[in-house]
């Protein structure tokens, strides 16, 4: 359990954030100095709560962490294995193109905070299971891995970044891309 922080610690924590959350939206690199001087902080005051850039970028992305882990836990809960896949897959998919926090965090092969690496867990966890029961039902592609959704995803992600046109036209854009992959994942009854 973590202690609460006292209301001005509390304040300069909320400023360092939406600062962070700001530049990282802009696709700006975090600098904690810069963080610092556009808080209005001290830099110690920065470093206090955040001893890396790293920590700053997975603290930002931890909220749509925990709501793509939320998304997977309900989807094991759905009864068709395809549309649970799928669903989660467009979530992923939304969230990354979304969120400029998360692409960057998503990718680093090691955590700063261990929050993050039990989400990152826990969204591995249930896309392993939702691929599994999908395989399973014969509703996808039995070459595919678990493995390969990863790359995969992230592969939409970046052409959103690289072709995906002006901001409102990005979740429209992986939208598209995704269903075209979604169509190459679906198995194919076998002539027989």
């Amino acid at each position: 359990m973590t202690t609460p922080l006292r209301k001005d610690a509390a304040r300069n924590w909320e400023r360092i954030v939406s600062v962070a959350r700001t530049l990282v939206d802009q696709g700006t690199a975090l600098q904690l100095n810069d963080v610092a001087r556009r808080a209005e902080l001290g830099v110690a005051t920065v470093y206090r709560h955040f001893p890396t850039p790293e920590a700053l970028l997975e603290t930002l992305a931890t909220p749509c962490l925990e709501a793509l882990a939320a998304h997977g836990e309900r989807a094991l809960a759905e009864p068709d294995p395809w549309t649970a896949l799928a669903g989660f897959l467009q979530r992923t998919v939304e969230a990354q193109v979304t969120d400029a926090a998360l692409p960057p965090v998503a990718a680093a092969p090691v955590d700063v905070l261990p929050r993050t690496t039990e989400l990152k867990a826990t969204l591995r966890t249930a896309g392993t299971a939702l691929l599994d029961r999908a395989r399973t039902a014969g509703a996808v592609r039995p070459d595919l891995t678990a493995a390969d959704l990863v790359p995969l995803m992230c592969g939409i992600a970046h052409a959103v970044d690289v072709h995906g046109g002006a901001p409102a036209d990005r979740s429209a854009t992986a939208h598209r891309y995704l269903v075209t992959f979604l169509l190459g994942l679906r198995a194919t009854p076998q002539a027989g």
